[in-house]
């Protein structure tokens, strides 16, 4: 019999479970090894290794020059640098270790979520994991990244707060657990704030409960311990990165550039926001999901044609997902029909948030809100590139949010006897189009698309830093060109503007950007073209290297004609190598 209780959360593992966390660990791992042993995107790696670097090095974010991302990221990479060297490789098992860490963490509390609630937990839990194995956090986008670090230090967090239901929680469990919820807010904004606060209104409707339940005698302290734990471990890490903030770089200076100047240039219109949510599938796929709960929730649920139709009805949004494979030949339509489960399965999640609070009462604990909690953090994920741009790190808390979902589907079919069946039989399907269809988007390389990867063998850079980096068409080697260009005829210390940024220059060369800007892109450039022109010179820049055969598909310096124009008096050509103009100051000669 499925009950609504809570068991406990011991640590325990069986030889199954250690079987099948390896088997995840190892699916997913080596999922973004093959990706990196094909593709690397420089934009991305050149802003997160270059910024890793100069932070190695002892310069300052936020103080010493503008910086509109979290620190954590950049810091953990700054620290594999001080520890390893500037190695790339490093970097790549990193990666690798974090997104199959994901994938089992995802699976464990998926496994603590149904325990209890649906007959085949474990199984079940297991075939909500196995999709992440192609589409898990580092999987789709396989460079170090700070929306995958931050959706991987959520599920921390959730792992933490989940402990506060559990039998033998403390105070000091319940610490823990607002320590890490404060983390992902210094590994992106607009998750981890969402995040954070949700979790802290979790927390303190929880207490309200929980203090009434006391005083009425329904219940001990300890709960309230726990949540006063938690309440007592956000306060205690805020202030914490508050006083670190204020030794280094500067409170005022750090919300200037990561919420003020960050939301100016990023912050989405409302209309953006709901642009998720504006997917004609819903049409159908909405009632389809609706009549058949109403066929579970009455009496028609004990009739076996009603419960056949409303599995296929309960089906069908995923069936029809499947058979793009089949429907589609072009890569980007496969990804939208996939991408098409989410406004879906946000939009139940929502309903299940809303039925969840009528149970608070009766059930002050974690697991009633967990779903609130995930879908704040997702929706804040989205505002930054909507669904298409920012899904790509947040495929396990969907899984989580699934895992809520058939939790309640459980309750509904029990009433008919065929709960198990249902469920698991569900579960398969759902698992099974994720998986393949997952695998199809990664592989396909349709959320990289702003990038030029064409069909032909991955080439490898010749320097040392950059082992284990790899990606098709002639950037790496170019790059080779300029570094060896650079070694022979750029003094060391010489300052330089790379513009717009494209390739990990400094983590190759040990150089320290002498220039604030790493990024001519509207995002991370607070600076007018003349403003540019007046640092270059004020800076005393010897070297300008201007890139002309780009990996990105637009060039993503919407101004650089102008900035072009204002710089060249400076400047004359020094060299002219295959991919790159490099320019030398006149005043330099």
């Amino acid at each position: 019999m499925v009950t609504g209780k809570t068991e406990h959360f011991g640590s325990h593992w069986t030889r199954r479970d250690w079987i099948a966390g390896a088997a995840l660990f190892v699916a997913t791992a080596g999922v973004v090894l093959w990706q990196n042993a094909h593709v690397a995107i420089l934009w991305d790696l050149s802003y997160v290794l270059d910024s890793a670097a100069r932070i190695a090095a002892g310069q300052m974010p936020y103080r010493d020059f503008p910086f509109v991302h979290a620190p954590l990221t950049f810091l953990v990479q700054a620290a594999i640098i001080r520890l390893t060297g500037r190695v790339y490789f490093y970097h790549l098992i990193y990666v690798a270790v974090v997104g199959g860490l994901g994938t089992v963490i995802t699976w464990r509390i998926a496994f603590r979520e149904l325990r209890g609630r649906v007959v085949e937990a474990w199984p079940i839990a297991l075939m909500l994991a196995a999709p992440l194995t192609v589409i898990g956090i580092y999987c789709i986008v396989p460079n170090p990244e700070y929306d995958c670090d931050c959706a991987f230090w959520m599920l921390v967090a959730i792992w933490f707060l989940q402990r506060l239901d559990a039998k033998e929680k403390s105070v000091m469990s319940g610490v823990a657990a607002g320590a890490f919820v404060c983390l992902p807010l210094f590994f992106k904004q607009n998750m981890g704030l969402p995040f954070l606060a949700a979790v802290a209104l979790v927390v303190v409707l929880l207490l309200v409960f929980r203090i009434i339940r006391r005083i009425t005698g329904k219940e001990g302290d300890r709960h309230v311990r726990a949540l006063l734990g938690c309440v007592a471990g956000i306060v205690a890490a805020l202030l914490a990165a508050a006083l670190v903030l204020h030794w280094t770089s500067g409170v005022r200076h750090y919300i200037h550039w990561t919420f003020s100047f960050a939301a100016q240039r990023r912050m989405p219109g409302l209309g953006d926001m709901v642009s998720v949510y504006r997917e004609y599938s819903l049409v159908w796929t909405l009632p389809c999901v609706a009549a058949a709960l109403v066929l579970l929730g009455t009496q028609l649920g004990h009739r076996k044609w009603a419960r056949l139709i409303a599995f296929l009805l309960l089906a069908a949004p995923f069936l029809f997902t499947f058979s793009s494979l089949l429907l589609y030949d072009d890569a980007d339509e496969r990804g939208d029909s996939l991408l098409a489960l989410w406004p879906l399965l946000l939009l139940l999640g929502g309903v299940l948030a809303l039925w969840n609070l009528f149970k608070l009462r009766r059930e002050p604990n974690v697991r009633v809100m967990l779903p609130l909690v995930l879908l704040v953090a997702i929706n804040g994920a989205l505002m930054s590139q909507q669904l298409w741009g920012s899904s790509y790190a947040i495929w396990p808390l969907l899984m989580l949010l699934l895992a809520e979902m058939f939790a309640l589907l459980e309750s509904f079919a029990a009433r008919s006897g065929v709960a198990k069946r249902l469920t698991a039989m569900l579960a398969a399907l759902i698992s099974l189009t994720l998986l393949v269809c997952g695998g199809c988007y990664t592989a396909s390389e349709e959320r990289l698309s702003y990038v030029k990867l064409p069909d032909e063998p991955a080439r490898h850079s010749a320097f040392p830093q950059l082992a284990g980096m790899a990606t098709p068409g002639p950037y790496l080697p170019e790059f080779d060109e300029l570094l060896r260009y650079a070694d022979a005829n750029i003094p060391f210390n010489d300052g330089l503007i790379l513009i717009p940024g494209e390739e990990p220059f400094y983590f190759v060369t040990g150089r320290a950007p002498r220039f604030p800007l790493l990024l001519f892109d509207p995002t991370t450039n607070p600076y007018r073209p003349d403003e540019i022109a007046s640092l270059a010179s004020s800076q005393n820049i010897h070297w300008m290297i201007v890139k002309r055969d780009l990996q990105m598909v637009a060039d993503p310096t919407p101004d650089r004609a102008e900035v072009m124009r204002l710089l060249m008096p400076q400047f004359t050509l020094a060299a002219h190598l295959h991919g790159y103009d490099v320019y030398r100051a006149k005043a330099a000669k």
